[in-house]
């Protein structure tokens, strides 16, 4: 039996815990991922940045390739189908990433979207680099509408 309030109908329990299941096996959140960056070895995927060669060099986060979607959509970018690729682009405003997940996954990626993009990436306080070789690492301070301030866990 469905259920209907003011915020319109909600789905079944079941439906829910699926589609809830499918968001989490293709999006990524920016401290799961920083945290992933911040393990000795490798992560065990690729980071790709999807933004334009201005927006590259404007910012970018320490480790990511930078593959534009019109690049990955050539499928000439040197990316091994064996590994698992999370793009970003600016932000949860801007569909760049998805549009870039699209067409990797249209190639036969595993693939997730690293939710908030660069813009949490630098609310949450996390390092980014900037300019070009040799690149310069800032970090901003956590914004504290957005980010833990007590912890490197928002207790979720």
């Amino acid at each position: 039996m469905h259920t209907t309030t003011a915020l319109g109908r909600f789905a079944e329990p079941a439906a829910s815990a699926a589609h809830f299941r499918a968001l989490l096996a293709h999006a990524a959140d920016v401290s799961d991922v920083a945290a992933a960056l911040g393990r000795e070895g490798e992560p065990g995927f690729v980071l790709v940045d999807t933004r334009s060669e201005e927006a590259w060099t404007q910012g970018r986060l320490p480790g990511a390739r930078h593959l534009p979607t019109a690049v990955l959509a050539t499928g000439a970018h040197g990316l091994d189908p064996e590994v698992p690729v999370v793009v970003h682009c600016w932000g949860p405003g801007c569909d760049g990433a998805r549009r870039a997940a699209l067409v990797l996954a249209e190639q036969g990626f595993r693939v997730k979207e690293l939710m908030g993009g660069f813009e949490y990436w630098v609310r949450e306080g996390f390092p980014y680099e900037t300019g070009t070789a040799p690149a310069v690492t800032r970090r901003e301070p956590a914004d504290r509408l957005t980010a833990p301030l007590a912890g490197d866990d928002c207790g979720c």
